[in-house]
């Protein structure tokens, strides 16, 4: 499975990451602990930590998605073309 154009995470993964981040961040305000947190949205704790971080210095905000990291370095067309030329396997291209 390729990822979609722009690599990483689809947008409706991006939005389940989301989501947890913004949960962990309502658990902050709480002050419950870090590890307690991981365990209950199955996460790492080292996420979670860094997670914190960002919410103590620019709140729930700090957590939104920012979308893709980097613009697709191929168009469609080229897309289209390497996945046709993948399709034909490797003999095809000796």
């Amino acid at each position: 499975m390729r990822y979609p154009q722009g690599g990483g995470l689809t947008a409706e993964r991006q939005q389940f990451r989301e989501g947890l981040r913004l949960q962990a961040a309502e658990r902050f305000a709480r002050g419950e602990g870090s590890t307690a947190i991981a365990k209950d949205l199955r996460v790492s704790v080292r996420s979670v930590q860094r997670w914190r971080r960002l919410w103590s210095e620019g709140g729930p905000r700090a957590l939104r998605s920012q979308g893709p990291a980097s613009l697709p370095r191929l168009s469609e067309k080229q897309f289209t073309q390497l996945e046709a030329e993948l399709a034909k396997g490797p003999a095809a291209h000796g």
